[in-house]
């Protein structure tokens, strides 16, 4: 004979799946839709770089130049060919072997972007995103000043899954 208790509280578990799994769903989708926009959302300003050193690494410097923001029509202001090739040409300091994108950090207006350019020596690059202009990034600035905790946060350790995708 079937006891007047025996279903209580089968409603209580039911609910409490349901509502584990709604929980857990709803984090699979902040989770899968956040991610992949964090590691990927300073893309066109790390191809800019990922052109630019690919030019130095052919040695192809006028193009390099030009991919600098400088070229024939506008001179840069006080960065002349001359002076851009003592930082990359060929007898810069940097090694072709280990050009390559460390790191990379939105921050305002652009993206500051950490290059290995050679062994012993990192460059920080600044691209601003509205026009995709590169340049170096003001040598006071090795961490971007406006960003809260919890970005740099974000930064420091969901930004180490962005490095396979940078090079």
């Amino acid at each position: 004979m079937a006891g007047y208790l025996d279903q209580y509280g089968a409603g209580d578990e039911r609910r409490a799946r349901m509502v584990k799994r709604i929980a857990v769903v709803v984090v699979c989708v902040v989770v899968f839709t956040f991610l992949p926009w964090y590691l990927f959302k300073n893309h066109s300003q790390e191809r800019v770089v990922r052109n630019f050193l690919d030019q130095v690494r052919k040695h192809d410097y006028q193009s390099a130049y030009k991919a600098w923001g400088c070229g024939e029509p506008r001179a840069c202001d006080g960065y002349s060919y001359d002076r851009f090739l003592e930082d990359w040409g060929e007898k810069s300091p940097v090694d072709p072997k280990v050009l390559r994108i460390e790191d990379s950090e939105s921050c305002g207006s652009g993206v500051m972007l950490t290059v290995r350019t050679s062994r012993d020596r990192l460059d920080t690059l600044w691209v601003e995103k509205s026009n995709s202009v590169l340049s170096f990034a003001p040598p006071s600035i090795t961490v971007c000043p406006t960003k809260s905790f919890w970005a740099m946060f974000a930064h420091l350790t969901l930004g180490k899954l962005r490095k396979p995708f940078l090079n």
